[in-house]
C-alpha cells in the first residue's frame, strides 16, 4: 500500500491545497493513503516522515516567495525530504521551492501573473524522453495560477517544459538520494476550481468561469478557453501526478 505525506504549503489562515491532491490522488488509485502536514503551524515530526513513499508539496497562495525568510518551514522539511531520500513532487509553490532549496532562483515572473490556463506548454528533448511527462505532447494546456517563477534552474536540474509565459513549467532533479520531479501548473486543480478561484480574486468575467465550470465535458467551451477538449478530461489532466505516483512503484 502506497502511503503520500502531503506538505500544506498555506497557513491555516490561507486557502487548503492538500484537499485537492487527496481528491486527485484517490481518483488515480483508491488505494493510496494520504497523511498531511502544516509546517507553518506545527512542527513536522519524525512520526510523520515514517513509512512514506512519497512527498507532494502543495501550492501556496502565501504573499512571500519560497526564498523569503517567511518560507523557512517549508524550506526544512523540503530539506529533510530530500535528506531522507523521499521521491518527491512539487506543484507551483512547491516547485519553486524545490528550485529555493537546490540552488536555483525564483521572482515574480516579468510577464505578470498567469492564472487560468498555462497555455501552449511545448515538451524539451528531455522532457519528451521522460516518465514524467509520458502522455504529454507540445501544446498542452493546464489549470495554473502563480506570480512567481523559476528563474535559474539549479545546476544538475534538467528542464522538461516550457511556454512563452514561464520558460520553466517542468523540471527534473535526479542526483544522489534525490528525486524530484515539479511543475510550475496545478494538475490537481480541476476547471470549477479555476472558476471558483476567479470568483474568490474577482477575476475573470462571468463568461469565461462560466468556460471554466462546463470545459471538462463541453469541447465549446474548452477551446474558448484555448485548451483542446483532451486537456480537461480528468486522468489527462492529472497526467503528472500519475506518472509520479507510478514511477513510485519502480
Amino acid at each position: 500500500m502506497t502511503t503520500i505525506l502531503i506538505v500544506e504549503s498555506n497557513p491555516a489562515s490561507g486557502i487548503a491545497a492538500a484537499p485537492e491532491f487527496v481528491d486527485a490522488l484517490q481518483l488515480i488509485d483508491p488505494s493510496v493513503k494520504t497523511r498531511t502536514v502544516h509546517p507553518y503551524d506545527a512542527e513536522v515530526t519524525e512520526a510523520d516522515l515514517e513509512g512514506i513513499d512519497g512527498a507532494i508539496f502543495t501550492g501556496s497562495g502565501v504573499d512571500w516567495s519560497t526564498d523569503a525568510p517567511e518560507a523557512a518551514p517549508l524550506r526544512a522539511v523540503m530539506e529533510r525530504v530530500f535528506d531522507a531520500g523521499v521521491p518527491s513532487y512539487g506543484s507551483c509553490n512547491g516547485m519553486q521551492l524545490a528550485a529555493s532549496v537546490l540552488g536555483g532562483s525564483v521572482g515574480a515572473s516579468p510577464n505578470g501573473r498567469e492564472d487560468g490556463l498555462a497555455l501552449d506548454i511545448r515538451l524539451t528533448d528531455a522532457g519528451r524522453a521522460h516518465p514524467f511527462l509520458a502522455g504529454r505532447d507540445d501544446g498542452y494546456a493546464v489549470p495554473c495560477v502563480h506570480r512567481d517563477e523559476v528563474q535559474r534552474l539549479p545546476e544538475g536540474a534538467v528542464l522538461l517544459s516550457g511556454n512563452a509565459h514561464s520558460p520553466v513549467q517542468a523540471f527534473a532533479y535526479e542526483q544522489g538520494r534525490i528525486r524530484f520531479w515539479g511543475v510550475q501548473y496545478h494538475p490537481e486543480i480541476t476547471p470549477v476550481g479555476i472558476a471558483e478561484i476567479f470568483e474568490r480574486l474577482g477575476t475573470g468575467t462571468e463568461a469565461v468561469r462560466a468556460d471554466y465550470r462546463a470545459a471538462e465535458t463541453d469541447a465549446g467551451a474548452a477551446r474558448r478557453l484555448g485548451a483542446a477538449p483532451g486537456d480537461f478530461v480528468p486522468l489527462t489532466r492529472l497526467t503528472e501526478i500519475r506518472n509520479w505516483l507510478t514511477s513510485l512503484a519502480g
